[in-house]
């Protein structure tokens, strides 16, 4: 979720003020809640730590033992790094909050570092440490089935192929694409993902049964309402974000209760707002970079599924949800140093680190995909898919192509034979006109041709 943009103060030191971010007025009002606390956040770690060592008895269970003494050094972890941690490109509700996330980050990706450096054995089985239900195979299911809308052999309910259909799931995918729209803040971006997933799910329901669904499930519930819907009002919401007045106003400089209220709410939302301008057919850079967005988005949906189906993951557990609220915080904050690092390469000369490591998750899960079931993973695709596929890449490229060489090497031909037709036009004018003498002067033989005219 896009929680609000720097500081505006800092974006006019930095630099000049982009045309597509909003003018934020600030009263500057510096409480408590904005000062830093690093001595009392170390103060209260140690107390913390010493009350476990000198009061409280340490238990005879090594696993036990084991457990708590791994989640006390990432609390640890956590503390330093949200009082300590560069601040990203969010300061709404807090800074803390999005350098927490950043530091949840780095935790997620040793544990999958960790887990990639294990037997696939060994890796299911230690699932079992976080939630012992885990790390048992996954029943075999029928995603697909009847996909009759109307079923005439049901007297009962006809419909009950729709009525299946709509559980927990539905919310879940509007949801999940009204903060994607959010994120990435391109109606034509979303919409390119959204159905190249649902192709996706067509060429690989023979690997994964959970993607083998009836064909008004991928494109009416999915990409049309489901999809659809979220995209839309992410855009209308995007569209009051970026004319909205951020006004922002000290909590004890409000006279008012409801004022105080209101300012507290809006504590939730932007601190200032820029309108993304992704421009793929500008240069070659940008399509670069908006195809490799697109390409990460893509990976990182099918990681969730692919994830849950060689680590043996329930789709309801809560794991998977976990996951999916990692990525809803820490993608808008990826996406926005993204386009920071793209719009402005003079002042961002590096990628974010929030970018760098969702990158790197990314990249890690689908190693752990490819260590744990290569063979699921090397499944051959239909030939007919095969061919899709291949036709698709062929027009990418034979676009990029056009679009970036082929038809700037024939504008700047077209272009110079202009300038010429134009020079040779110019000349026969000045020839037409009477205005020889001095045209013909500027030849090398001007002063033979003007004596043999004379």
């Amino acid at each position: 979720q896009p929680n609000g943009g720097a500081p505006g103060a800092e974006r006019d030191s930095a630099g000049p003020r982009r045309s597509t971010e909003s003018e934020v007025y600030d009263d500057g009002t510096n409480t408590f809640f904005w000062r830093a606390h690093t001595l009392t956040v170390l103060f209260i770690l140690t107390c913390a730590l010493g009350y476990v060592t000198l009061l409280e008895e340490t238990p005879q269970d090594t696993a036990y033992n084991t457990k708590r003494g791994i989640v006390a050094s990432i609390l640890v972890f956590l503390c330093f790094g949200v009082t300590q941690a560069k601040d990203g490109p969010f300061s709404r509700p807090h800074p803390a909050y999005w350098r927490f996330w950043l530091c949840v980050s780095v935790v997620y990706e040793l544990f999958l570092i960790f887990i990639l450096f294990q037997t696939v054995q060994d890796g299911r089985q230690f699932m079992k440490y976080i939630d012992p239900h885990l790390g048992v195979p996954l029943p075999e299911r029928d995603y697909g089935g009847n996909c009759l809308i109307y079923d005439p052999g049901n007297g009962t309910d006809p419909f009950h192929n729709i009525w299946d259909k709509l559980d927990g799931f539905v919310p879940a995918h509007f949801f999940g694409w009204y903060l994607k729209t959010l994120m990435i803040r391109d109606w034509w971006m979303c919409m390119i993902i959204s159905v190249m997933f649902e192709f996706l799910e067509y060429s690989l329901e023979h690997q994964l049964p959970n993607f083998s669904e009836c064909w008004w499930d991928h494109w009416i519930m999915d990409v049309i309402l489901c999809n659809g819907l979220g995209i839309y009002c992410g855009m209308k919401t995007l569209s009051w974000l970026s004319l909205k007045t951020y006004k922002w106003q000290g909590l004890w400089n409000i006279p008012t209760y409801k004022g105080k209220m209101k300012r507290i709410v809006f504590q939730f939302t932007p601190y200032s707002w820029v309108k993304f301008e992704w421009k793929p057919a500008s240069s070659l850079r940008r399509w670069l970079a908006v195809c490799g967005i697109i390409f990460v988005f893509l990976l990182a949906e099918l990681n969730t599924f692919y994830l849950k189906f060689v680590l043996w993951m329930p789709p309801e557990h809560y794991l998977v949800l976990l996951r999916l609220v990692f990525f809803v915080n820490v993608g808008g904050v990826a996406m926005r140093e993204i386009y920071d690092f793209m719009d402005d390469p003079k002042f961002h000369k590096k990628l974010g680190q929030q970018a760098w490591l969702v990158a790197a998750i990314t990249a890690t899960e689908f190693l752990i995909v490819v260590k744990y079931d290569p063979y699921t993973l090397t499944l051959s695709l239909p030939f007919y898919i095969t061919q899709c596929w291949i036709l698709g890449i062929i027009l990418v490229l034979t676009w990029t192509a056009w679009r970036f060489f082929i038809r700037d090497i024939t504008l700047r031909y077209k272009e110079i034979r202009r300038q010429k037709q134009e020079h040779r036009h110019e000349k026969d004018k000045c020839l037409s006109n009477g205005d020889g003498h001095s045209a013909l002067l500027d030849e090398p033989n001007g002063s033979k041709l003007r004596e043999r005219k004379l």
